[in-house]
């Protein structure tokens, strides 16, 4: 089979970024006057959640350092629902392969999988929390504020996701996955989390905001009566700075790995055009793929493949390293068993694009619009094939870096490293 030549792309964001990570975050936690709302010796809770956050390891480092200046006992609490497997030294596992350590933040990690249950909504629905936390003086929330990959909302992802799913742990996230499923997303996330609020001593939370480029644009310490309101207006603001593909229209994404590390769905259903429907796009959303190829897992995912049904390829190699319990356990625990289906495989790149190019539809395959990318974090740099070349006429936000050359394989069949 003829395949299409690839060009090496550079996209270009306009993408404000924090230079010094811990001045912001100690200039934001000065601001919230906490001295006035807490006593010396009191123990603080402080969580980390299973994303690959840029610069996470800092930020926690600076938030635990500012809670001693106070007086404070922090602690570090894994906050995930079923990562891992749902196993407690597994997720204080995970939480240490980002750098944040007991020895680098200053604050030893309290990793449990026991909850406690708080209350109910009015709709008589559960709350559980980390047992952990639950018992300390205070918690603060720290999260990341983007779009969800599955539910639509006036927020989404972020600090009521923490407290939810993460402080929920996988006794709370399988319930209030079960529960979405009845009532609305929002409704279960504002009441759940009002009752969290309320009742587990919250004492702020610090929201992050990444930019296009992976990297930190905005940090802010939010007080707890204001979570709902300001997630909301900081989701706009990370809708703006979310990364994206360089085209609309895509015959074949080809994306070198997956994993929780990179998005809750392995790879971002916002940049690949497919949320809330596996294999396809909405009418209106964009991009539209038609077929997408996995080649592999990230390492930090600890074989965690969730969200590799999203795609209909998938390299020999991103199946065999599945680790299937963890898999099936964070797909069962969201409600999303369709993140776990095994797409058809094989064992070489060149296998894969010969049986995906013959589906994309009635075009010759070395004239397919095809796009590779690294993650769907990482959208910096992208292969596309030459087809493009017509459009880049008109793309200041786009400069080629290499220009189009036939793929090429190695003994296996298989691409070299993007």
């Amino acid at each position: 089979m003829a395949y299409p030549p690839m060009m090496r792309l550079r996209q270009h964001f306009k993408a404000p970024e924090v230079q010094d990570i811990g001045a912001v975050v100690r200039q934001q936690i000065a601001g919230l006057k906490l001295e006035q709302r807490v006593r010396s010796g009191q123990s603080v809770a402080v969580t980390v959640g299973s994303r690959g956050i840029a610069g996470i390891a800092l930020i926690i480092r600076t938030v635990v350092e500012e809670l001693k200046q106070l007086g404070l006992q922090p602690f570090l609490v894994p906050a995930m629902g079923s990562h891992g497997g749902g196993d407690a030294a597994a997720q204080q596992r995970i939480i240490e392969s980002y750098g944040v350590t007991a020895e680098y933040t200053g604050a030893p990690i309290k990793s449990s999988m026991e909850t406690v249950q708080v209350g109910q909504t009015g709709d008589g629905v559960p709350v559980f929390f980390d047992q952990q936390a639950y018992a300390a003086d205070h918690v603060v929330v720290v999260g990341r504020i983007k779009p969800h990959t599955d539910f639509v909302g006036p927020i989404e992802s972020g600090l009521h996701k923490m407290m939810l799913i993460g402080l929920g742990k996988h006794r709370g996230a399988s319930l209030y996955h079960r529960a979405i499923v009845r009532y609305s997303f929002d409704r279960i996330i504002r009441s759940v989390g009002q009752t969290v609020i309320e009742r587990c001593g919250v004492l702020f939370g610090l929201a992050i905001v990444e930019n296009q480029y992976d990297r930190t644009a905005l940090i802010e310490a939010v007080p707890p009566d204001r979570f709902y309101v300001r997630e909301q207006e900081l989701l706009t603001q990370a809708r703006r700075w979310m990364p994206r593909l360089p085209f609309d229209e895509v015959d074949l994404l080809i994306v070198d790995e997956i994993g929780k590390d990179i998005s809750g769905a392995g790879m971002d259903s916002n940049v690949i055009g497919r949320k809330g429907t596996p294999h396809r796009s909405d009418s209106g959303q964009l991009p539209r793929c038609t077929r997408i190829y996995v080649r592999g897992l990230s390492a930090a995912t600890h074989g965690n493949a969730a969200g590799i049904g999203q795609a209909e390829f998938a390299h020999r190699r991103a199946v065999e390293a599945m680790d299937l319990q963890a898999t099936y356990i964070n797909c069962l625990t969201g409600n999303a068993p369709q993140g776990a289906a095994i797409p058809l495989y094989y064992d070489s790149d060149r296998e894969v694009l010969d049986a995906a190019l013959g589906t994309v539809g009635y075009i010759q395959p070395e004239n397919a619009r095809v796009v590779r990318i690294r993650n769907t974090l990482k959208l910096e740099e992208v292969e596309v094939s030459q087809v493009y070349a017509a459009e880049l006429e008109r793309r200041e936000d786009l400069t080629v870096i290499a220009p189009a050359a036939p793929m090429v394989f190695d003994r296996n069949g298989d691409l070299p490293p993007l």
